[in-house]
């Protein structure tokens, strides 16, 4: 789970590189060609075609959908502002998909992770800064990836019911590909040599990504992992400084420290059941 963070943080400094010379839409239309065919393979190599069928077409098409739009949109983030400030916010998701599990999976929640949820979102505050004068409403976009991406998870928590990861991963890839194909010839631009390298390694780590994280969840509970999420954030946060000279301000920095204890607070108490 932590090398899945590290390759999705490093992931999304090559897409903030590429939006510079070319659109989202393009990044992300190479990206899904390179994870069509790992899925495709994947898929085809431990269940032959057997594995394309599934029990929840619907359901696989919208997850598709939805992942495709949600990493738009977070690759948008990424070229409007630096990777820490989006990812402290982004960090809130675990946080949203505990919320969400009440009422759409039908999970009980206590108090006290309702409480952690609460602390969380407090964080979410200090680094939007409403009311004060040097509010940015760019900062709400990452939260709108954030409630995005947990929309994606919870129907992803009721695809994995009936369906095998492998199969999953084959249509996470393809509708992203098919989807995007419609759009993608529109915002194309001729790349050169290095552009290309950069275009395929960031699909590459992309797709490498999923497989780490798909094989992290197959040997140990979701719960379990979550902590290793935060991962991402310090990545981020590393390269975002390293790469392009961002750091995040003393709120930002505050609030991600909100978001991330409340986040392991929610995951310590959900272990002990309280």
């Amino acid at each position: 789970m932590i090398l899945g963070m590290i390759i999705l943080a490093s992931t999304d400094a090559i897409s903030k590189y590429l939006t510079i010379t070319f659109a989202v839409i393009q990044i992300l239309w190479v990206r899904y060609m390179v994870f069509a065919a790992i899925g495709s393979c994947v898929v085809y190599r431990k269940y032959g075609f057997s594995g394309l069928r599934t029990k929840r077409p619907v359901a696989q098409i919208m997850r598709g959908l939805l992942l495709t739009g949600t990493n738009c949109l977070a690759v948008f983030t990424l070229s409007l502002m630096p990777m820490a400030d989006a990812h402290a916010i982004l960090a809130t998701a675990p946080l949203i998909v505990t919320a969400a599990s009440a009422p759409l999976l039908g999970e009980s929640i206590s108090l006290k992770r309702w409480i952690a949820v609460l602390f969380g979102f407090l964080g979410v505050l200090i680094i939007l800064r409403p009311g004060i004068g040097i509010f940015d409403p760019i900062s709400l976009i990452p939260l709108g990836v954030a409630v995005s991406f947990s929309a994606y998870t919870i129907l992803t928590k009721v695809i994995s019911r009936d369906d095998t990861n492998e199969t999953t991963l084959f249509y996470t890839g393809v509708v992203g590909l098919v989807s995007l194909s419609f759009v993608g010839p529109f915002f194309w631009v001729e790349p050169s040599i290095a552009d290309w390298f950069w275009l395929f390694l960031a699909a590459l780590f992309g797709s490498l990504a999923h497989v780490f994280i798909i094989t992290a969840l197959h040997l140990a509970p979701a719960s379990a992992l979550q902590p290793f999420n935060y991962t991402m954030l310090i990545w981020a946060t590393f390269l975002g400084y390293v790469v392009f000279g961002d750091f995040p301000d003393a709120l930002t920095v505050t609030g991600a420290i909100v978001i991330v204890v409340s986040g392991l607070l929610a995951w310590n108490w959900e272990r002990k059941g309280i």
